[in-house]
């Protein structure tokens, strides 16, 4: 099977570990009195996307992703609507959307990145380090699928060679989610976010007027854009740098330690 053969990462764990040897035998004994099918069933499992990676060059990626941020709240604190609202309103809505707004800054920027899978301990180690194992998992970077899907938007939004108007509608309709709960002044957001979608559309109906699709792309991007978590834009862009860190306590005094 393909789909099998394409998977290594359970045999490379186990030729790396020192019990490999040990067990190999019994190993063996149990596969062959196994059916082929049933094996390759229970180990096409989804390691790939389990798989954690690091920034190759984080120093070079956090310092470009830093200088995204700092656009990229400088580019909200600007937007007239925004200063209108509500502090309250304004908070929920840096907290759910700094996240993808970076990501999106970063696509606009052309920011790019490297990643490199961080080392898998051995099943010795695995053993002797069980109590530790759960706790210095979150110290192992990223997943694979995580990575995976900030590069496909990123790929998206360059295949599509974004301007810089589109770029500001797409930021605004992530901007203004009227989806928060606790917001004071949802259907006032709701507009926002609305009046957005209609610039947007009634710009790339005048600027692309030979692409009738290209509204429907940018919107799939965006969809893309969603799946992104905050935690992991976090962990990636920010922690290499200066450790572990609360990111609303950041934002916080980035938006609002500089009036």
């Amino acid at each position: 099977m393909a789909y099998f053969e394409g998977c290594h990462c359970l045999a490379d764990r186990r030729q790396n570990s020192i019990l490999y040897s040990i067990l190999k035998n019994d190993n063996q004994t149990e596969q062959h009195a196994r059916s082929p099918g049933v094996v390759l069933q229970q180990q096409a499992c989804s390691c790939g996307s389990k798989k954690k990676v690091t920034l190759r060059c984080p120093q070079t990626t956090c310092k470009a992703a830093s200088a995204v941020l700092v656009k990229t709240l400088k580019f909200v604190k600007n937007v007239p609507c925004f200063r209108e609202l509500p502090a309250e309103d304004q908070l929920l809505l840096v907290r759910s959307s700094w996240a993808p707004l970076l990501v999106l800054g970063m696509a606009q920027d052309r920011v790019d990145f490297e990643t490199t899978e961080t080392p898998e301990p051995s099943m010795l180690q695995r053993i002797l380090t069980s109590g530790q194992e759960k706790r210095d998992q979150s110290d192992q970077g990223v997943s694979l699928a995580d990575i995976h899907g900030i590069k496909a938007f990123l790929t998206k939004c360059w295949g599509l060679d974004i301007s810089t108007k589109e770029y500001a509608y797409l930021k605004g309709a992530v901007l203004f989610n009227p989806d928060l709960d606790g917001l004071q002044c949802q259907h006032y957001i709701h507009g926002l976010q609305s009046e957005a979608h209609q610039a947007l559309n009634e710009y790339v109906k005048m600027i692309h007027r030979e692409d009738p699709t290209r509204f429907v792309k940018l919107f799939i991007a965006l969809s893309m854009l969603r799946s992104i978590n905050a935690n992991v834009v976090a962990e990636l862009f920010f922690r290499p740098v200066i450790g572990t860190v609360n990111m609303e306590e950041l934002l916080l005094e980035m938006f609002y330690g500089k009036q």
